[in-house]
């Protein structure tokens, strides 16, 4: 096992993270172009997205050569016990439209447990970052989650897939959630979202779809702050479903989801 701790791999996932999104700003044209498509054609790779994950393998195999990486666009590689996570640009389409809510998501696993992981938030100028066992911060502020929200009083978080059948879905699934919470807020990045929960921005979250680069280093950052994540009847957290919420409206979220079967698609 690396003899390196968690604080030690958060300092640099941290490092990087800043870099590449000083990177994506300086080089962000007008208006960036499209790639490729990945699901549907409004699920979309633009060519910072590929030259952020470039820049952050890069990086990482310089400090530590030996490890595992597993991104968003260039899948798997190497073997290592430890393994970094990597979402070079979160809210793709945010960043394609100018809308300011896209991150670098860096998490770091040892042994199969994230315990380290870094969502900067690069229009904003925020930089959430978690250990394990070190709290929740942004900046020099230590994060809670905001607890003993009910869940008719609690903002809800969510998104949306690109495939038109399971839109339809979500959309189902949200008319019966909505009447029954304070409000819904879509920001179109799971990432960006998880770390709003942290900071106590809004109440609770979930989403079908994301991927676990959507949510490695945000799902720690919310955990570190007091929240509860995973997915339905004692699942963990997967692309079929993630909800994440402090103890107690995390339950009332999940009773309100299961009778809904928000893990099918049309």
């Amino acid at each position: 096992m690396t003899s390196w701790s968690a604080v030690d791999f958060l300092e640099l996932a941290e490092r990087i993270a800043r870099e590449a999104g000083e990177m994506l700003l300086a080089k962000r044209p007008a208006r960036p172009e499209v790639l490729a498509t990945k699901s549907s054609p409004t699920d979309v790779v633009t060519a910072l997205d590929r030259a952020s994950e470039e820049l952050i393998r890069a990086r990482i195999k310089e400090s530590r050569p030996d490890d595992a990486i597993l991104g968003e666009e260039g899948g798997a590689t190497g073997e290592g016990r430890v393994r970094w996570i990597v979402d070079p640009i979160d809210g793709t389409v945010n960043f394609l439209y100018g809308v300011p809510e896209w991150a670098v998501s860096i998490a770091v696993e040892a042994d199969g447990e994230v315990v380290a992981g870094v969502v900067n938030i690069v229009p904003r100028g925020e930089v959430f970052t978690a250990a394990r066992g070190e709290g929740a911060w942004l900046g020099g502020e230590r994060l809670r989650c905001n607890s003993g929200v009910p869940l008719e009083r609690a903002l809800i978080a969510t998104g949306f897939g690109y495939e038109p059948g399971r839109r339809a879905v979500q959309a189902e699934v949200l008319a019966h959630v909505l009447p029954r919470v304070r409000d819904i807020r879509r920001g179109g990045s799971a990432a960006s979202d998880l770390c709003a929960l942290a900071a106590g921005r809004v109440d609770g979250y979930y989403e079908r779809g994301p991927q676990y680069w959507d949510w490695a280093a945000g799902g720690l950052v919310a955990t570190e702050a007091g929240a509860r994540i995973g997915g339905l009847n004692g699942r963990p957290c997967s692309p079929e479903l993630t909800i994440c919420a402090a103890p107690g409206l995390f339950e009332e979220l999940h009773d309100l989801l299961v009778p809904l079967d928000p893990e099918r698609d049309a």
